[in-house]
C-alpha cells in the first residue's frame, strides 16, 4: 500500500488517477476546489482538503496528512491545476495573463515546493506535473497558456537535477486536447473540435483515461531512472507530420 497526493484532484483526469490508485489498495489524499465531485469516493481510502492550490499553508497540511496516511512516507504527488485559455495577447490584460500563470505555474511551483521538502525527510518520492501541447508548440492565441506550461516544463528539468541524488524522480505529461470539461469550449461544437482534430497526426483526441494511465504509470510503475522528461501525449501533434 502506498500513499499520494493528488493536486487538483477533482478535475476529471484527477478522479479517474484517484480511483487506479484507490482500487490498488492505496491511500489518496485530495486538494480540490470541488469537494461535491469526489464526494462518492471511499473515505476511508481518500482524504479531502478543500481550497486554493497556492495556498502554501493548505497544500503542506495536505502533504504532511499524506505522510501520516503512508506511515511517515509519501510515495507520490500528482499536480493537475489548470485552467483554458485561448486568446490573443492585444484581447488579453495584464491581470488575466497573470492569472492563468499564478493557476497553472505558480501553483505547480508550490506543490514542488512543499513536496519536494517533505519527501527529501521521508527518503524520496516521485512528482509528477501537467504540461500541454502548448508548452512545446507554437499554436495560434495560446501565449499566456504557453508562458506558463513552457515554465512548468523547464521548472521539471530543472528540479530533476537539483533532487536526482536525493531519491526524488520529477515528471510531466503533455496532453494535447483530451476530453474533459476544462476543453469544452472546443470540444461541445462539431466545428471546433473538428478543426482541432485535423490537426492530430492520429485524427483524434485524447481520452482522459489515457492521460491518467500514464501519470499512473509515472507514480509507481516507472523505471528509477525516468526523471526530468515531458511525455507528450498529443497524437503526434508536437513532433509527426503526416
Amino acid at each position: 500500500m502506498g500513499s499520494f497526493l493528488i493536486v487538483g484532484g477533482s478535475s476529471d483526469i484527477g478522479i479517474l488517477l484517484t480511483k487506479r490508485l484507490v482500487e490498488e489498495g492505496n491511500k489518496v489524499t485530495l486538494l480540490v476546489r470541488d469537494e461535491s465531485r469526489v464526494s462518492d469516493l471511499p473515505e476511508d481510502m481518500v482524504e479531502r482538503f478543500v481550497g486554493d492550490a497556492n495556498n502554501e499553508d493548505l497544500v503542506l497540511a495536505a502533504v504532511q496528512s499524506c505522510i501520516t496516511s503512508g506511515e511517515g512516507a509519501i510515495d507520490g504527488v500528482a499536480h493537475l491545476v489548470g485552467s483554458f485559455s485561448v486568446r490573443p495577447p492585444h484581447a488579453m490584460n495584464r491581470e488575466s495573463f497573470e492569472e492563468v500563470l499564478s493557476t497553472n505555474l505558480t501553483s505547480a511551483f508550490v506543490t514542488l515546493s512543499v513536496a519536494c521538502k517533505q519527501m527529501l525527510r521521508a527518503g524520496g518520492g516521485r512528482v509528477v506535473f501537467t504540461s500541454s501541447v502548448a508548452g512545446s508548440l507554437g499554436l495560434m492565441n495560446h501565449e499566456a497558456i504557453s508562458a506558463a506550461k513552457g515554465g512548468v516544463e523547464s521548472m521539471v528539468r530543472s528540479a530533476a537535477a537539483t533532487y536526482s541524488k536525493r531519491g526524488i524522480r520529477v515528471n510531466a505529461v503533455a496532453p494535447g486536447l483530451t476530453e474533459t470539461r476544462l476543453s469544452s469550449p472546443i470540444t461541445s461544437s462539431e466545428a471546433s473540435k473538428d478543426a482541432a482534430v485535423s490537426m492530430i497526426p492520429l485524427n483524434r483526441i485524447n481520452r482522459a483515461e489515457e492521460v491518467a494511465a500514464t501519470m499512473h504509470w509515472l507514480l509507481t510503475e516507472a523505471p528509477d531512472n525516468i526523471t526530468g522528461q515531458v511525455f507528450h501525449l498529443d497524437g503526434g501533434m508536437s513532433n509527426v507530420r503526416s
